[in-house]
């Protein structure tokens, strides 16, 4: 089901020097990230109203890119999408420098503790601590709520001028019940109502806020969810963002929340204003663009695909990865290095971002704004590690003809989280939650063997390790032994251990930090050939899925805590 976009006036006509090509990308990317991150192919011609072709040609485009696959009838989001998002929140420094002290403050609070920054007249999340509880804050990095619908919108709203109020206004008329804002619930008709007494109730809010120093959500986004922000303002004055305190009132009235946690809240504020005076740290992680791997790797895409690679809309998309930490504010000769991109290319792609909104310029510097995380962050940072892992077992069992499975460590067991059967006559039947011992297992001794060593040596010493076929290695040291091979092999093959006629090859999956999070493996019948002959045959395609899977974790893990269940 496709949500409209929030209602705004009339869009300004483009740019003469903008990318017809570049917009319509971003249209059909829109839309798929506003329907749930999966559509049928067919549904996006409709609601964009673009010709068949001209969609396909979209479609084809981002799946080189790696944003997009196409499963048959579907277009479906991919992780690797999120490195859009990824190079704003970089670039804004406020996840890398006031995330953790708002992770610490909700710790301390025991409180859902968020970081929002104005959009428009909205206000989009840019990093969530989140208490799990039976009622807690669902949202996600990158959803939007409209100004009047939460504490930090009075904050934001303080700084519009009356273009940005009337503009309000006329959004307020046209979507009264908030449908285009599908991260909050819809507004009853009462509730919808735009008049005038609406409008000076948020005024009102607005003034009240400026006066406190501190903004108050009395149910506002849904009953029973209450919360309090404050500003947090850069070395020159200027709001940057909004933390807010969010509960319950299971826990907290509206009334006592602020007695609760403002002196708390306070501190904080106090300690993310003194972090963005601190000179921004020299970028870890990945390296910028760098031109000439981008323009050689275009070459090769025109090559393989032909029309259906369209150049000008990769190109205006790899524009926004050209920021990102230390990258902030870029003039056009920095983007065009990074990018590989003609000074007049590049020149034309930024315009036509900026005249989309995704970027903002005072002349000389571009800097990437909040809008770009509405291109599939919010739908993907909701994704978990089975989730990420999915299409790419699938892709490796089309490849080997076997059965592909994903597991991690659930106490000394193995627990299944992923797995793409294949079809055969004899097949290994195994369901998701399946546990089976870990000593005894592949994908089990590929875990161990991310494990330190003395740690191994406790987990098998309370183990029982008793044999389940003849062929089971049951003896400590000899397992201590297997386990240190499998360390410097980087692969586990386990040959009839767990069951008769079994043979199964896995290797370990690591997180962008290197940690070994969970192994996958191929399942096969040992009779088929010999162990090395099994080897050789999974063994590069398996660790090609591995190294598939470690990079979108990469990507998906850079702001988002990605759940391995």
């Amino acid at each position: 089901m496709t949500h409209p976009a929030p209602a705004a006036p009339s869009s300004p006509a483009a740019p003469p020097e903008a990318v017809g090509p570049l917009i319509r990308c971003l249209t059909v990317l829109r839309e798929l990230s506003a329907g749930g991150g999966r559509q049928a192919v067919g549904d996006l011609v409709r609601v964009t109203g673009l010709a068949r072709s001209t969609v396909d040609r979209v479609l084809s485009t981002l799946a080189r890119l790696g944003y997009v696959r196409v499963e048959g009838r579907d277009a479906v989001l991919a992780p690797r999408l999120l490195e859009l998002g990824n190079a704003y929140l970089a670039a804004s420094g406020l996840p890398d420098r006031l995330g953790p002290l708002a992770d610490r403050l909700a710790d301390e609070l025991d409180e859902s503790v968020s970081l929002a920054v104005p959009d428009g007249d909205g206000v989009r999340f840019v990093h969530q601590a989140t208490r799990r509880r039976a009622m807690s804050l669902a949202f996600r990095i990158g959803d939007l709520l409209p100004a009047e619908r939460g504490a930090p919108g009075a904050l934001f709203a303080d700084a519009w001028d009356a273009a940005d109020r009337e503009r309000w206004r006329r959004r307020r008329a046209a979507d009264p019940t908030d449908a285009g804002f599908p991260a909050v619930p819809p507004r009853t008709h009462d509730e919808g109502d735009a008049d005038d007494s609406s409008t000076a109730v948020f005024e009102r809010r607005v003034d009240a806020a400026r006066a406190a120093g501190w903004s108050l959500d009395d149910q506002l986004i849904e009953p029973g969810l209450v919360a309090v922000a404050m500003p947090v303002r850069d070395p020159s004055g200027r709001v940057v963002c909004a933390v807010s305190v969010v509960s319950h009132t299971s826990r907290l009235s509206a009334a006592e929340l602020p007695g609760a946690v403002l002196p708390r809240l306070r501190d904080t504020v106090t300690a993310m204003e003194l972090a963005l005076t601190a000179p921004p740290e020299t970028p870890t992680g990945a390296a910028p663009p760098t031109g000439g791997s981008h323009a050689s790797w275009m070459r090769a895409s025109k090559q393989e695909l032909g029309p259906e690679f369209v150049e000008s809309m990769a190109r205006g998309l790899i524009t926004l990865t050209a920021f990102g930490a230390g990258r902030a504010a870029l003039p056009l000769t920095a983007v065009a290095e990074a990018t590989g991109l003609a000074r007049a290319t590049a020149r034309r792609a930024l315009i036509t971002l900026e005249h989309l909104g995704y970027l903002t310029s005072d002349g000389k510097l571009f800097r990437l704004t909040p809008k770009v995380l509405e291109l599939g962050f919010a739908h993907l940072s909701g994704l978990t590690l089975p989730a990420i892992a999915q299409p790419h077992l699938a892709a490796l069992v089309e490849r080997v003809h076997d059965s592909a499975s994903m597991a991690v460590l659930a106490g000394d067991d193995i627990q299944y989280v992923a797995r793409v059967p294949t079809v055969r006559i004899m097949s290994v039947n195994i369901t998701l939650g399946t546990r089976f011992p870990a000593y005894a297992t592949s994908m089990g001794r590929a875990l161990l063997a991310g494990l330190p060593p003395a740690e191994v040596s406790a987990r098998l010493s309370r183990t029982d390790l008793r044999p389940f076929t003849r062929h089971t290695v049951t003896d400590e040291e000899a397992l201590l032994d297997l386990v240190r091979q499998v360390r410097t092999d980087g692969y586990a093959l386990v040959d009839e251990e767990l069951e008769e006629g079994l043979r199964s090859l896995a290797v370990p999956v690591r997180d962008r930090a290197g940690e070994v999070v969970a192994a996958v493996n191929v399942s096969t019948h040992a009779g088929r050939t010999t162990p090395a002959g099994t080897r050789d045959a999974i063994l590069p395609a398996l660790r090609e899925t591995a190294t598939a899977i470690e990079a979108d974790l990469t990507v998906a893990g850079r702001y988002v805590r990605i759940p391995v269940l």
